[in-house]
């Protein structure tokens, strides 16, 4: 069928020189740059570099743990590509990568981060890797459901140091909300047992009771920020912080049955953030590291890359007005492709961290990438390459 279609373009093209014309001006172009396009692009080359941490600029240990967070929010965008059309070989990545971690969540069993390359696992097990990808991940679900951390959401550094952490058992920090619950969800989904869904609900609006700020519809990082301000007596809220709960809604809400007094609730809330958000995005389409403190702040690609997903989720999803946010979506997602580089990477990632600071051009992470392939393929959805 392919060979017949393409024979017949050709032919069409030889008799009619102006159509090829108009195709190399424009349908070619259009289709290098669609967002699926890039996001493919991106994902090669992003997947050439999986054996090596010399392109991030500041690695950590869990930067080059295969099974930690920085590279499983990768793999979660890497899944949303494969669904959304994606070569072949992008499932198969996924699926590759899932049996060289023989399929195992991280290292720690209540630790939401160590938690969420178990959604590529969930992913793999759906399409086709069967019950093995699922196994390990619905032991360690097992055991942070029906023995569950005790402890409050306060958020105290001990002279141990920070991943001594005692809340770290339980969700007391935002990106916590985009980790872990989706594949909670998704494994009650996939076994039919409400528990993993009826846990990741529970926790998630004690961390959002906990964390969200009633007045400015934002989440706090944890609770070591409540007191924060900058020198203009503005609160901190930092952007990818608030990036991973507006995506980490994006991802649960369809997990969720239609009509639930859950699912209401978090529609609710995702479109009252939307609406503030959607406030707080600069003329150049990046938010701010610092999402209320916008002068003279750079790019910052991790943060814009979660909020240009969302909003575009969002509008396929019924939940926000198209008239007010395609254009908000846009805006992001035309910043996103201004910040891929010369020599291919996504550019002004900020690095690691739990708090805004400095992004430069080169700064680049695999949850950045990550951020990108999810916002591609929501606006792939709205029919726009920006």
């Amino acid at each position: 069928m392919f060979l017949r279609s393409a024979a017949a373009a050709m032919l069409a093209l030889s008799v009619c020189p102006a159509a090829a014309s108009a195709q190399s001006a424009s349908a070619r172009p259009a289709d290098a740059r669609s967002p699926i396009a890039l996001a493919v692009s991106l994902a090669g080359w992003q997947l050439d570099r999986m054996a090596s941490v010399d392109h991030v600029s500041r690695a950590t240990g869990e930067t080059r743990n295969p099974r930690a967070w920085e590279q499983a929010v990768f793999w979660v965008g890497m899944t949303a590509l494969a669904d959304a059309g994606a070569p072949p070989r992008i499932a198969q990545a996924i699926k590759q990568m899932g049996a060289a971690n023989a399929w195992r969540p991280g290292s720690k069993p209540y630790f939401a981060d160590d938690h969420a390359i178990t959604q590529a696992y969930l992913w793999a097990a759906a399409h086709g890797s069967g019950a093995a990808a699922r196994a390990p991940t619905k032991t360690a679900f097992d055991r942070v459901v029906d023995q569950p951390a005790v402890t409050t959401l306060a958020f105290a550094v001990p002279p141990a140091g920070y991943s001594a952490t005692e809340c770290l058992t339980r969700w007391c920090w935002c990106d916590a909300l985009f980790m872990a619950p989706p594949a909670m969800i998704e494994l009650s989904r996939q076994t039919g047992d409400p528990k993993y869904r009826d846990f990741a609900l529970r926790e998630f609006w004690a961390t959002t009771d906990f964390l969200l700020d009633p007045v400015e519809q934002l989440y706090y990082r944890d609770s070591r920020f409540f007191d924060r301000r900058d020198d203009r007596q503005r609160k901190q809220f930092w952007s990818r912080g608030n990036g991973w709960v507006f995506a980490g809604m994006a991802r649960i809400i369809p997990l969720l049955p239609k009509g639930s007094p859950d699912r209401r609730k978090m529609e609710r809330l995702f479109v009252s953030m939307a609406g503030k958000l959607a406030g707080l995005q600069k003329p150049d389409g990046y938010w701010a590291p610092s999402l209320l403190a916008p002068e003279e702040s750079p790019p910052e690609t991790s943060g814009t890359a979660f909020y240009t997903y969302g909003m575009a989720w969002g509008i396929k999803a019924g939940l926000l007005p198209a008239a007010t946010y395609t254009p908000v979506a846009r805006k992001g997602w035309a910043a996103l492709v201004r910040a891929i580089q010369p020599d291919g990477r996504l550019g002004y990632v900020q690095q690691v961290s739990d708090r805004p600071e400095k992004v430069e051009a080169q700064d680049t992470q695999y949850y950045g990438v990550g951020a990108f392939l999810l916002a591609a393929t929501a606006m792939a959805t709205l029919g726009t390459a920006g």
